[in-house]
């Protein structure tokens, strides 16, 4: 048993929606040749519970990283003008049956693990993860995550530490937020507007009780209305190259990830788990974290115009099939065997 066997075993019950431990191994015993050329070994099923619990997930950790920075030679640019690297971070629930799961225990009847990401829009890879408690507190996720100097980090309003804010404009890391409702303020400076949509650029001062903790620099504020809801937002920021319609436009790109959590729980098997234990859990996410990167990686070095949900059900189609992987993507027919030696069912 090897951990290269275990990538295979987890990432076939991913692709190919296998049901059980019992489901996936009975697949790979099916496919015992193929295994031999693809370098894995079948596995019983008892070792395979055995290393999902035992042998520490950090390892799909490491290779998710590593995953991530071979997508970046081959990842498209974001569409927006400015050259700064453009960060979307949010946190959702995986949620666990309590019964099975008892450790998970998150509320009345519920059970569930925490995952906090941070979505590169170069190609709308997943940079950054980080996976807890779901009773872990956003904001001690979002602290673990580390954005390179002169990037923008655009996040919603539950994200409410100024302290927090302060740290990464003293890193140089610019965010777009939603002002909260209750946010105590006063205004330094009126911006001239030229946009019908914006009705105001502002630089203003918190002065809440966070302003008693800890100098807070002024920021700027943009009252902004969308003109396909009619709804008026607030924006506050720390950029001051940027225009105030460019603003809005960042914070209406943040729904990336949450398209990217409905997409990976949807396409990938995080509603049903091959173990009980918090590792063999954990396992199985990062597992699936690194599958979305092999995928986007065939995105994007064979430039099809297919999506990660269409390129998944490809291979979940034809998955031990012998067949050439651009041609398949590309929607090139299997060659035809001319002098085949089979013969045909007559019926």
């Amino acid at each position: 048993m090897t951990r290269f066997s275990q990538f295979v075993a987890l990432a076939t019950g991913h692709l190919a929606r296998r049901h059980s431990l019992r489901d996936v191994v009975a697949n790979l015993d099916a496919q015992g040749s193929r295994l031999y050329h693809l370098g894995a070994r079948p596995v019983s099923r008892t070792s395979l519970a055995r290393v999902n619990e035992e042998q520490p997930y950090t390892l799909y950790e490491e290779l998710f990283g590593k995953l991530y920075a071979r997508c970046l030679g081959h990842a498209p640019r974001h569409g927006f003008r400015f050259t700064n690297k453009l960060y979307s971070l949010d946190s959702s629930l995986i949620d666990l049956s309590l019964s099975i799961f008892p450790w998970a225990h998150y509320a009345l009847g519920k059970a569930a693990m925490k995952l906090h990401l941070g979505l590169d829009h170069d190609g709308f890879l997943p940079a950054f993860a980080v996976v807890t408690e779901s009773r872990t507190n956003d904001m001690m996720g979002a602290r673990q995550l580390r954005f390179p100097k002169g990037s923008i980090v655009v996040f919603d309003k539950g994200y409410s530490d100024y302290g927090w804010r302060q740290d990464l404009t003293d890193a140089g890391i610019f965010f777009v937020t939603r002002a909260r409702g209750n946010m105590i303020s006063k205004v330094l400076h009126e911006k001239p507007v030229n946009n019908t949509n914006v009705a105001f650029d502002r630089l203003i001062q918190l002065t809440g009780k966070q302003k008693t903790e800890r100098t807070l620099k002024p920021q700027r504020l943009v009252g902004y209305t969308c003109p396909e809801t009619g709804k008026f937002y607030e924006f506050l920021t720390n950029i001051e190259h940027l225009s105030a319609q460019t603003i809005a436009d960042i914070y209406k790109s943040r729904w990336q990830v949450e398209l990217f959590f409905k997409w990976i729980k949807q396409n990938l098997k995080l509603k049903g788990f091959l173990g009980t234990s918090k590792n063999a859990v954990l396992t199985q996410i990062w597992v699936a974290l690194c599958i979305t990167l092999l995928l986007a990686f065939l995105k994007f070095s064979s430039q099809v115009a297919l999506s990660l949900h269409q390129i998944a059900r490809l291979l979940q189609l034809n998955l031990f099939i012998r067949r050439d992987l651009l041609q398949l993507l590309h929607g090139e027919p299997p060659p035809i065997e001319t002098n085949s030696r089979q013969m045909a069912l007559s019926i």
